[in-house]
Protein backbone atom coordinates (compact mmCIF):
# COMPACT_ATOMS: atom_id res chain seq x y z
CA UNK A 1 0.00 0.00 0.00
CA UNK A 2 1.43 3.43 -0.86
CA UNK A 3 0.85 6.45 1.59
CA UNK A 4 -0.68 9.60 -0.09
CA UNK A 5 0.70 12.71 -1.37
CA UNK A 6 1.44 14.52 1.74
CA UNK A 7 4.61 11.98 2.80
CA UNK A 8 7.11 15.24 3.05
CA UNK A 9 4.85 15.99 6.56
CA UNK A 10 4.59 12.00 7.89
CA UNK A 11 6.41 9.78 9.37
CA UNK A 12 7.63 6.84 7.19
CA UNK A 13 6.67 3.75 8.39
CA UNK A 14 9.94 2.08 10.06
CA UNK A 15 12.49 1.73 7.29
CA UNK A 16 14.40 -0.90 8.31
CA UNK A 17 11.65 -3.51 8.08
CA UNK A 18 10.51 -2.78 4.45
CA UNK A 19 11.19 -6.28 2.45
CA UNK A 20 11.08 -6.87 -0.94
CA UNK A 21 7.92 -8.65 -0.38
CA UNK A 22 7.09 -5.29 0.70
CA UNK A 23 7.90 -2.86 -1.70
CA UNK A 24 6.34 -5.80 -4.78
CA UNK A 25 2.67 -5.79 -3.10
CA UNK A 26 3.22 -1.70 -2.89
CA UNK A 27 4.21 -1.64 -6.41
CA UNK A 28 1.61 -4.38 -7.90
CA UNK A 29 -1.39 -1.44 -8.54
CA UNK A 30 1.13 1.17 -9.99
CA UNK A 31 2.72 -0.60 -12.68
CA UNK A 32 2.63 2.20 -15.36
CA UNK A 33 4.06 4.29 -12.71
CA UNK A 34 7.55 5.67 -13.58
CA UNK A 35 9.45 4.23 -9.89
CA UNK A 36 11.83 6.91 -8.37
CA UNK A 37 14.60 5.75 -6.12
CA UNK A 38 15.53 9.04 -4.19
CA UNK A 39 18.52 9.69 -1.69
CA UNK A 40 20.64 12.23 -1.05
CA UNK A 41 17.76 14.57 -0.98
CA UNK A 42 17.38 14.04 -4.93
CA UNK A 43 15.82 11.74 -7.35
CA UNK A 44 17.77 8.99 -9.50
CA UNK A 45 18.45 9.72 -12.92
CA UNK A 46 15.71 8.62 -15.44
CA UNK A 47 18.38 6.24 -17.09
CA UNK A 48 19.13 4.09 -13.44
CA UNK A 49 19.64 0.72 -13.54
CA UNK A 50 19.10 -2.39 -11.96
CA UNK A 51 22.72 -3.89 -11.99
CA UNK A 52 22.39 -6.62 -9.99
CA UNK A 53 20.06 -8.31 -7.01
CA UNK A 54 21.57 -10.80 -4.37
CA UNK A 55 20.16 -12.65 -1.80
CA UNK A 56 22.33 -13.73 1.24
CA UNK A 57 21.86 -16.06 4.12
CA UNK A 58 24.05 -14.32 6.95
CA UNK A 59 25.55 -16.30 10.61
CA UNK A 60 27.35 -13.63 12.96
CA UNK A 61 28.12 -13.19 16.25
CA UNK A 62 27.69 -9.60 17.50
CA UNK A 63 30.18 -7.98 19.71
CA UNK A 64 29.21 -9.74 23.01
CA UNK A 65 29.38 -12.94 21.51
CA UNK A 66 25.66 -13.39 20.31
CA UNK A 67 24.82 -15.16 17.72
CA UNK A 68 23.06 -13.83 14.54
CA UNK A 69 21.14 -14.88 11.91
CA UNK A 70 19.12 -12.98 9.28
CA UNK A 71 18.32 -13.18 5.36
CA UNK A 72 19.25 -9.81 3.26
CA UNK A 73 18.28 -8.71 -0.21
CA UNK A 74 21.06 -6.30 -1.88
CA UNK A 75 19.28 -4.45 -4.86
CA UNK A 76 22.37 -2.39 -6.49
CA UNK A 77 21.05 0.55 -8.22
CA UNK A 78 23.33 2.40 -10.95
CA UNK A 79 22.23 5.91 -10.88
CA UNK A 80 23.13 6.74 -14.35
CA UNK A 81 21.48 8.76 -17.29
CA UNK A 82 21.27 5.85 -19.61
CA UNK A 83 18.00 4.71 -21.04
CA UNK A 84 15.79 7.94 -21.83
CA UNK A 85 13.86 10.93 -20.21
CA UNK A 86 11.42 8.70 -17.86
CA UNK A 87 12.14 6.79 -15.05
CA UNK A 88 11.58 2.87 -15.39
CA UNK A 89 8.09 2.11 -14.47
CA UNK A 90 7.10 0.30 -11.54
CA UNK A 91 6.14 -3.02 -13.14
CA UNK A 92 9.79 -3.40 -15.22
CA UNK A 93 11.38 -2.80 -11.86
CA UNK A 94 9.11 -5.85 -10.54
CA UNK A 95 9.89 -7.68 -13.64
CA UNK A 96 13.70 -7.57 -12.91
CA UNK A 97 12.80 -8.88 -9.47
CA UNK A 98 10.43 -11.64 -10.64
CA UNK A 99 13.13 -12.60 -13.72
CA UNK A 100 16.26 -12.59 -10.51
CA UNK A 101 13.78 -14.65 -8.34
CA UNK A 102 13.33 -17.63 -10.83
CA UNK A 103 16.88 -18.36 -10.89
CA UNK A 104 17.71 -17.02 -7.62
CA UNK A 105 15.43 -17.64 -4.18
CA UNK A 106 14.61 -14.46 -2.67
CA UNK A 107 13.06 -14.72 0.50
CA UNK A 108 10.39 -12.41 0.67
CA UNK A 109 10.45 -11.51 4.13
CA UNK A 110 14.10 -10.76 4.04
CA UNK A 111 15.75 -7.52 5.18
CA UNK A 112 16.51 -5.36 2.01
CA UNK A 113 19.14 -3.07 1.36
CA UNK A 114 19.73 -0.66 -1.61
CA UNK A 115 23.65 -0.47 -3.01
CA UNK A 116 23.59 3.30 -5.10
CA UNK A 117 26.53 4.69 -7.03
CA UNK A 118 26.51 6.51 -9.91
CA UNK A 119 29.49 4.58 -11.44
CA UNK A 120 31.89 7.53 -9.81
CA UNK A 121 31.07 7.71 -6.32
CA UNK A 122 31.66 4.59 -3.67
CA UNK A 123 28.78 2.27 -3.22
CA UNK A 124 26.60 2.93 -0.30
CA UNK A 125 23.95 1.28 1.59
CA UNK A 126 20.39 2.40 1.91
CA UNK A 127 17.20 1.14 3.25
CA UNK A 128 14.31 2.06 2.01
CA UNK A 129 10.90 3.82 3.26
CA UNK A 130 7.45 2.77 2.38
CA UNK A 131 6.64 4.15 -1.71
CA UNK A 132 4.63 7.35 -1.94
CA UNK A 133 2.50 7.85 -4.42
CA UNK A 134 3.72 11.97 -5.52
CA UNK A 135 1.15 13.15 -8.14
CA UNK A 136 1.68 10.42 -10.87
CA UNK A 137 5.27 9.03 -9.67
CA UNK A 138 5.96 6.47 -6.95
CA UNK A 139 8.58 7.49 -5.37
CA UNK A 140 11.05 5.51 -2.83
CA UNK A 141 13.26 7.36 -0.33
CA UNK A 142 16.59 5.42 0.31
CA UNK A 143 18.21 6.53 3.83
CA UNK A 144 22.03 5.69 4.74
CA UNK A 145 21.88 2.41 6.24
CA UNK A 146 23.54 2.92 9.89
CA UNK A 147 25.42 0.93 11.56
CA UNK A 148 24.25 -0.63 15.29
CA UNK A 149 25.06 -2.44 18.28
CA UNK A 150 22.49 -5.15 18.53
CA UNK A 151 23.12 -5.42 22.38
CA UNK A 152 22.57 -1.78 23.01
CA UNK A 153 19.68 -2.28 20.96
CA UNK A 154 18.16 -5.02 22.81
CA UNK A 155 18.84 -3.10 26.14
CA UNK A 156 17.82 0.35 24.87
CA UNK A 157 14.25 -1.17 23.77
CA UNK A 158 14.51 -3.50 27.32
CA UNK A 159 14.96 -0.34 29.16
CA UNK A 160 11.47 1.47 26.90
CA UNK A 161 9.33 -1.80 27.98
CA UNK A 162 10.25 -1.52 31.57
CA UNK A 163 9.65 2.38 31.38
CA UNK A 164 5.97 1.15 31.00
CA UNK A 165 3.50 1.72 33.60
CA UNK A 166 2.63 -2.06 34.17
CA UNK A 167 -0.95 -1.63 33.59
CA UNK A 168 -0.48 0.20 29.93
CA UNK A 169 -3.94 1.95 29.21
CA UNK A 170 -5.75 -1.48 30.54
CA UNK A 171 -7.52 -1.40 34.34
CA UNK A 172 -6.21 -4.54 34.75
CA UNK A 173 -4.05 -3.70 37.52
Amino acid sequence: MLSSDNHKNAAPLDPSDLTIGDLLVALADHKDRPLVFRYDGQPVKPGYHVTEVKAGQFSALDCEANPESWSEIFVQLWDVDEGGPVHMPAGRFSAIIRKVSDHVALDQAAKLTFEVSDGVRPMELHRAAQPSLVGDVVEVELSPRPASCKPRDRWLKEQAAASQPCCGSSRCC
